[in-house]
């Protein structure tokens, strides 16, 4: 699709939304608790802010018909879902009529697209625009914003970290590609970013060195990751000095060689602890960074992936609004409730991963996909950042990961990645929507990560047809 169809698409969403705070109407913002989810709302919301619009935001693990009953009954004027709703056209229009929009960038289905004749769906996928790579949900809520005003570029920045939260860094040097590269042009001209090569570690400005690689969850090595004391021995053991004039040095005052010398005792280490050699860790420990300037040398949120590290933790601690409060600008009380969160966020983390791999009957592990069981364990808005974290460590590299727990009303919910060093050709979203939906669930996503709902009694059967799918090829990533 051309970009005259996008341009045109953003003037019909923008013609809707003008007319409602025109009329004075009230706006809901229903969007998804991760990091995507909170940026695309904190933007949107943003813009419709400077304009006087009468608006809130809910935030929400996924649209269960629960859900889509609660909204039906609260009967506000007009609803904006973000980073949601892919393939529920149908259910919207039965619950709100055509007072909704929805914009994403999940994949969804083709009969969804041809028959959005009133424009309500802002998809990348849409306009034929690979969403899992090219934008996300707060890159299109940015595309939305700017049209409606051009002044709202300045929200640039909140994109790339939404961009960087659902891990599209996936060009050269874990840079950012397509529509997201566009978005970072910006942001430099309004010089609001810069961009480095560098150690991918958490807390290059701010931490010790060791510290920074013990902070550093992706990708997740056994036996480093979390334990400062272990990074601390290897870094000191390479030779390199954690020390100058009694104060701890930070990894932006290494030298190259330095930091060349720590990567080969990481790349040793995993090759020892993990036993497997065909993943490399090391492309994901290097890359390009990028640095939001106007942000505090010393705060979380300078690194912008370090801010999405601090959205995903509101979100799944249920502090939604701390995130957004941040992305809106609140650099005061919310900001330091934020660090707390993210404190906690880490252990929660840690504790939840340890007891995956000490509890060896939680695993199924065929050596092409592994399938985790969850129950007991993980909390069902945890799921996601688990998943992305297994999918992460060596030991599970080159496979499909299937993560699963018992939700609170009952049904069991999915997460799927592809970890570190898979080749399978497997769409993942489209998995688990056609499995889902064969037995009475739903679910989506994209090629490398998605998820699911399903009903309890219908396990084994999923199962089943997960495993049937994974070796299909109508269900492969060209699909």
């Amino acid at each position: 699709m051309s970009n005259k169809e996008i341009f045109q698409s953003l003037k019909t969403f923008c013609d809707k939304i003008e007319f409602m705070v025109e009329n004075e109407k009230e706006i809901i913002i229903i969007s998804h608790l991760d990091a995507d989810g909170i940026a695309s709302a904190s933007i949107i919301s943003s813009a419709l802010a400077r304009v006087g619009a009468k608006c809130t935001i809910r935030t929400v693990s996924d649209i269960t018909q629960n859900i889509l009953e609660q909204m039906r009954s609260e009967n506000h004027d007009f609803y904006i879902i973000t980073d949601l709703g892919a393939g529920m056209a149908n259910q919207f229009h039965r619950a709100l009529d055509n007072r909704w929009v929805v914009i994403d960038h999940h994949q969804i289905p083709e009969e969804e697209i041809s028959r959005d004749d009133s424009s309500q769906i802002l998809n990348a996928w849409k306009y034929g625009i690979d969403g899992g790579k090219e934008i996300s949900a707060g890159g299109m809520a940015y595309m939305l914003a700017t049209t409606l005003d051009r002044k709202n570029k300045d929200l640039s920045p909140i994109a790339i970290v939404s961009a960087l939260a659902d891990r599209q860094d996936q060009g050269d040097k874990k840079s950012l590609f397509g529509l997201n590269s566009e978005i970072v042009k910006t942001a430099e001209s309004l010089k609001l970013i810069s961009i480095n090569l560098d150690l991918l570690f958490t807390g290059r400005e701010t931490r010790p060195i060791h510290e920074t690689l013990a902070y550093t969850a992706f990708p997740y090595i056994e036996g480093l990751t979390w334990n400062a004391e272990a990074c601390h021995a290897l870094i000191k053991n390479a030779g390199i000095k954690l020390k100058k004039n009694g104060r701890w040095r930070v990894l932006s005052e290494i030298s190259q060689d330095e930091k060349s010398i720590i990567l080969d005792a990481i790349a040793k280490f995993v090759v020892n602890s993990s036993k497997n050699e065909e993943v490399n860790v090391i492309d994901n420990l290097i890359g390009y960074t990028y640095t939001l300037v106007n942000e505090d040398q010393r705060s979380q949120l300078r690194d912008a992936r370090e801010f999405s590290t601090m959205l995903n933790a509101c979100g799944r601690i249920r502090k939604a609004g701390i995130g957004i409060g941040i992305c809106m600008g609140d650099r005061n009380a919310l900001l330091e409730e934020g660090e707390k969160i993210v404190t906690k966020y880490r252990t929660t983390l840690r504790n939840s991963i340890s007891s995956i791999f000490a509890e060896k009957w939680r695993m199924i592990d065929n050596g092409k996909s592994v399938f985790i069981n969850g129950e007991g364990l993980l909390a069902e808005d945890m799921l996601g950042a688990v998943s992305s974290l297994l999918s992460g460590s060596p030991s599970l590299g080159g496979r499909l990961v299937f993560v699963r727990t018992l939700t609170k009303d009952g049904s069991y919910k999915f997460s799927a990645r592809k970890s570190l060093g898979s080749t399978s050709t497997s769409n993942l979203g489209l998995i688990m929507r056609y499995c889902s939906e064969l037995v009475g669930g739903s679910g989506g996503g994209h090629s490398p990560a998605a998820g699911c709902r399903i009903p309890p009694t219908r396990l084994e059967e999923f199962l089943s047809a997960i495993r049937n799918a994974i070796q299909d090829a109508k269900f492969t990533a060209a699909s």
